[in-house]
């Protein structure tokens, strides 16, 4: 089949055509991504007399069993319903994988991979757009149309209406990633229900900015040692707009905030107190994570940290050309460096 458009894929999910065995979701929206998949799994699954059955299969139960992905697919359920199984593209479950199975028998269930950012000549999006029986379809970030329908079907499953100054509002608050901005939608309905209508005032009490949000999550990731997660995190700030430069900024003010309440803390102050003297205030939605990170970095690998930052803000000025990537090795770095014992790990 064809490539699939990104403004196409809601009405491929909605009515997907019936000679479809294998769907490749994909794209920069993990958050999408993922949300897209299940629609598609319930929806598939509802079809068939009896439902059929959604089956999880990811890289760690093809571990003993490398051939279970392929035989879940060709296998015909005893009692009817087709088995709709899921997975996630990975070490094992790859494109070279993926070709076998489209390229092998007629598949008696229906496959839902999920992919990240693919390239145009990446193996599995090549077999999934030039097979008869697969689509791909993209997933890209929001746009302010698809960000208002998600408001709109959130809302009305909770029997709730917004007023037009909340709703706008709401979208100037709400980022790129789709996982984020359900979320954060999410929680004002339940902020507001039995209200029956939503004011300004409900979300600017209940909703965050969810770029901020995201921005967190990815310094949070490599401040906690995991870089996979925060260059994942970082490629989707970056493909919403963000700038690898503002990226590194807002790592640069976060470590440094860091290295001041260490600081205050080898200095003979308790937590608490380094806490309350930063300034501005620290969110008391970020309290915990914080104190967490600063019992993991010391005084020393904050310094070597900041070093490391302040190199990395400089190379990205002088070759802007460059700065994602620098953006990218800054953030795996930094969670390297957070898993050392001392800082060679930023010499190893």
């Amino acid at each position: 089949m064809v490539a699939i458009k990104a403004q196409q894929a809601n009405a491929v999910l909605t009515r997907p055509d019936t000679s479809l065995t294998a769907f490749l979701i994909y794209g920069s929206d993990t958050g999408l991504v993922s949300e897209r998949a299940v629609r598609l799994a319930q929806s598939l699954a509802a079809r068939d007399t009896p439902p059929g059955e959604i089956v999880r299969i990811d890289d760690p139960e093809l571990e003993d069993d490398s051939e279970r992905l392929s035989v879940e697919l060709l296998t015909l359920p005893m009692f009817g319903g087709r088995k709709i199984v899921r997975t996630t593209m990975g070490r094992r479950v790859n494109g070279a994988l993926l070709r076998g199975i489209l390229e092998g028998p007629t598949l008696a269930g229906v496959l839902i991979v999920e992919g990240g950012n693919l390239r145009a000549d990446d193996t599995a999006r090549q077999v999934f757009e030039k097979s008869p029986h697969a689509a791909a379809i993209p997933c890209f970030a929001d746009d302010a149309q698809s960000l208002d329908l998600m408001i709109n079907e959130v809302l009305g499953a909770h029997r709730l209406s917004i007023t037009p100054d909340a709703r706008e509002m709401l979208l100037a608050r709400l980022g790129a990633d789709r996982g984020l901005s359900r979320g954060e939608v999410e929680k004002l309905a339940l902020y507001a229900a039995g209200r029956g209508t939503i004011e300004a005032e409900a979300v600017e009490a209940i909703v965050g900015d969810a770029s901020e949000l995201a921005m967190e999550r990815v310094i949070d990731a490599a401040a906690a040692g995991d870089g996979t997660r925060a260059i994942e995190g970082c490629q989707r700030l970056l493909a919403s707009g963000e700038g690898a430069q503002s990226i590194i900024a807002a790592v640069q003010w976060h470590f440094a905030r860091l290295h001041r309440i260490r600081g205050a803390i080898e200095g003979g102050r308790s937590m608490d107190e380094a806490m309350r003297q930063i300034r501005p205030p620290l969110h008391f939605k970020r309290r915990a994570a914080v104190e967490t990170q600063c019992r993991r970095w010391t005084a020393p690998k904050l310094a070597a940290a900041l070093a490391r930052i302040r190199a990395s803000a400089l190379a990205a000025r002088t070759a802007s050309s460059l700065e994602d990537a620098h953006a990218e090795r800054l953030l795996m770095e930094l969670a390297r460096l957070a898993a050392a014992r001392d800082t060679s790990a930023l010499r190893a």
